[in-house]
């Protein structure tokens, strides 16, 4: 299948990402971070609660959590800022000996794109989690969980993470625009997943990390690059992306995952739980960049098949269109970071 066929062929899933996700692009297509709950039982009956709000540049969410009745406060909260969140601390002291069948909800929630982890530790060493969402705030304590329930959180997560993270799958909807044969889609892929995988290893276990304002710009910016490189198929034309795809994936795949740590490591993990976490949700990144990418091949695949017919505007759309959403979000970007920078 040709370069300019696929172009043709996969047109219309542009359309389906800009109108599908339109009101995600906005400057926040990829900082849509989950805030946390956690609360700890220390001894029976005593409960340590922490609470954090992940911070976005322009944008204060203004949510809280409303916790059972049987829980009440023992002393003056204390709240401080990390980088990239806000955290308050409490002591609480449980009326009755079980939380089980009481509910917790996010007051405000419905009015955010962002979800809520909770997480309930108990003195027994058993333990109860879940997200919470805009669409579904509360949540009612049951019977302690399983390691098996903790660990589909973290991998539910990285699906979700990719699949609300409209920059990311621009940027590897712009892969796919450019390469021209399965093996070096395959090499394309493979490239960026390994080099994604690196520093959110890297990030996450705290070697390294990267400022999120001038990373979001650069991520914006690799969006743009590709843009002229799908331009340049369309006109038969070469360029060393078009002919080595996979060096250009594997280079922006590590900005990439700079990105994907930031949905991890803003939840404050344990230690101990870290090596999972990790595994888990890189994991379940993968799982939903394979989605995506099927979707695409399995449109293009019927369009093939049915033999359809693009005019000549629907050619170039595509490029247009990542290229303009790419040129949108690095001026966006860079204007929020040097004025950041100002301030």
């Amino acid at each position: 299948m040709s370069k300019v066929r696929r172009v043709r062929c996969i047109f219309f899933v542009v359309m389906l990402l800009v109108v599908g996700f339109g009101p995600a692009v906005n400057l926040h297509a990829h900082e849509i971070r989950p805030a946390l709950l956690n609360i700890t039982e220390q001894k029976p009956g005593w409960f340590e609660v922490t609470w954090k709000v992940p911070v976005l540049p322009g944008y204060e969410l203004n949510i809280r959590p409303v916790l059972p009745a049987g829980l009440e406060p023992y002393g003056p909260a204390s709240s401080h800022e990390v980088p990239g969140a806000k955290v308050q601390y409490a002591t609480y002291q449980a009326k009755s000996d079980a939380l089980a069948g009481e509910t917790i909800t996010i007051v405000g929630l419905t009015a955010t794109q962002v979800d809520v982890i909770v997480w309930i530790n108990f003195s027994d060493g058993t333990t109860q989690s879940t997200i919470l969402r805009p669409a579904s705030p509360s949540f009612t304590v049951p019977t302690p969980g399983t390691k098996g329930a903790v660990a589909w959180i973290y991998l539910r997560l990285g699906v979700e993470h990719i699949l609300q993270g409209i920059d990311h799958l621009l940027f590897v909807l712009g892969l796919l625009l450019i390469v021209g044969s399965r093996y070096t889609l395959i090499k394309t892929i493979t490239a960026f997943t390994i080099a994604h995988s690196i520093t959110l290893a890297i990030a996450t276990l705290g070697y390294a990390s990267a400022p999120v304002p001038p990373l979001n710009a650069a991520i914006a910016l690799s969006i743009l690059f590709l843009g002229p490189e799908i331009v340049r198929v369309w006109r038969g034309q070469t360029s060393f992306t078009i002919r080595h795809p996979w060096v250009v994936a594997f280079a922006f795949g590590l900005l990439h995952g700079f990105g994907f740590a930031s949905g991890l490591s803003t939840i404050g993990l344990e230690r101990e739980e870290i090596p999972v976490a990790l595994l888990l949700f890189n994991v379940g990144v993968e799982i939903g960049q394979l989605f995506f990418v099927l979707i695409i091949v399995m449109l293009e695949r019927s369009f093939r098949i049915l033999d359809i017919r693009w005019l000549r505007w629907a050619k170039i759309l595509p490029a247009y269109s990542v290229g303009s959403l790419g040129a949108f979000w690095t001026i966006q970007r860079v204007a929020i970071m040097l004025g950041g920078f100002v301030k």
